[in-house]
């Protein structure tokens, strides 16, 4: 029963939105990015948008990603993201492994906060984008 899992607080773990050029042109990605000093292990991320735009609900679909292992101090690439769904709530919920426990936590950016006011300076990736913690 979910009940009865102890799920313990997540730390060191960040999703981040980075603009990068490729080819010439501006793409935006979401990383997951393993701050910790251990690996990551059946690492699942829940992808999906949602909001309200002209007074009508708005939702994406969701996607799911599966990754075997994330090493530690290293990131992955999520997925492209799309800059007109900025315009809603861009949540990532994320559950992994380290050892034998679960950890489980959502990541959400909420609508126009991934602009470039909010860029900083990312860890690890050593790139600028809006990040979450």
């Amino acid at each position: 029963m979910k009940k009865d899992i102890v799920f313990e607080e997540v730390k060191d773990i960040g999703v981040a939105i980075v603009r990068e050029t490729i080819e010439g042109e501006n793409v935006w990605n979401v990383y997951l990015i393993n701050f910790k000093p251990v690996i990551l292990k059946n690492v699942i991320i829940n992808s999906r948008g949602y909001g309200s735009e002209l007074n009508q609900g708005v939702k994406t679909s969701t996607l799911r990603f599966f990754f075997d292992k994330i090493p530690a101090n290293t990131y992955v690439l999520i997925e492209p993201i799309m800059e007109n769904l900025f315009s809603l709530i861009n949540e990532y919920w994320v559950s992994f492994y380290i050892g034998e426990t679960i950890y489980d936590k959502p990541f959400i950016f909420l609508p126009e906060s991934i602009i470039e006011n909010n860029f900083i300076p990312i860890p690890v990736l050593n790139k600028a984008g809006v990040l979450i913690r």
